[in-house]
């Protein structure tokens, strides 16, 4: 009996040794969803829940040595780009995708892990807006990541958000999650905002110090929820319900004596509806 093949997504990031984000959270999260999971991994890191003492890049050859080999065989319907780290890596991610031009791509620019540890040098949101973000069907930025990638004064409200959302739309992303949880306030909200319209997507805060790994479980669960073929405004509603619930799931989780994971093995809920 032949087995249904389910929809395939990709992961182009960094491993996390303690496996709460990078390409363990991607790889839990694209299970969770349903679809079959790949990966090319652009950094071996040492870190646990406390923080990270040790990175090593994965050599650029063999990092499109990894994608190209997966790309030429398997049927990937959705790319997801994690950590970067360095200018030659998003050169290098870039050159491999030249080929895939109409893969949809969702783009989490990492440069700071939860724990504070710089995830790429001082050439990295430079080469993520030249090379990655106007290849982005969306990009997912939490509020540091947009200050450094706008160059503006971090985001202190809603509206200042979608400012910094339009202004990465004008650097050539085609929609942008500008990821509102570090805001302040009892309510936590996202931001999907596209040429032609922004949606709000909010919820009551959870009361969780186990956040490791939100940012690369959101963008994840968005590639995964595109891979099943909703539409982006869908995908997003899907991703942000899951990563509350996983978020709620682990937040009793006593692993390790910083911030813990979310608990990736939940079946995703029906998805929180655009204000």
């Amino acid at each position: 009996m032949t087995r249904t093949v389910p929809p395939a997504v990709m992961t182009i990031a960094g491993s996390d040794s303690s496996g709460g984000a990078g390409i363990q959270a991607d790889l839990k999260t694209f299970a969770a969803f349903g679809v079959y999971g790949t990966s090319a991994i652009t950094a071996i890191t040492a870190q646990n829940t406390r923080g990270v003492t040790g990175i090593h890049a994965i050599p650029p050859d063999m990092l499109r040595a990894q994608i190209d080999a997966v790309l030429s065989d398997v049927p990937v319907r959705v790319i997801k780009i994690g950590m970067v780290g360095a200018r030659v890596v998003a050169e290098t991610i870039a050159a491999a995708l030249d080929k895939y031009p109409k893969l949809p791509i969702v783009v989490d620019p990492v440069l700071i892990a939860t724990s504070g540890a710089a995830l790429g040098d001082d050439e990295t949101p430079a080469a993520l807006l030249q090379y990655l973000v106007p290849r982005a069907t969306c990009l997912t930025p939490n509020l540091d990541e947009a200050a450094v990638l706008t160059g503006m004064p971090l985001a202190a409200s809603e509206a200042e958000m979608r400012a910094q959302g339009e202004a990465l739309l004008a650097r050539g992303a085609h929609a942008v999650v500008m990821k509102g949880g570090h805001l302040a306030g009892d309510i936590c909200a996202d931001l999907l905002i596209t040429p032609e319209r922004t949606w709000r997507f909010a919820g009551p805060r959870l009361a969780s110090d186990n956040t490791h790994g939100t940012g690369c479980t959101l963008a994840s669960a968005i590639a995964a929820s595109l891979a099943m073929g909703r539409s982006l405004e869908s995908a997003v509603a899907h991703a942000k319900a899951y990563v509350t619930e996983a978020m709620r799931a682990g937040a009793s989780l006593k692993l390790g004596a910083g911030r813990g994971p979310l608990w990736h093995a939940i079946k995703p809920p029906p998805p929180i509806p655009a204000d």
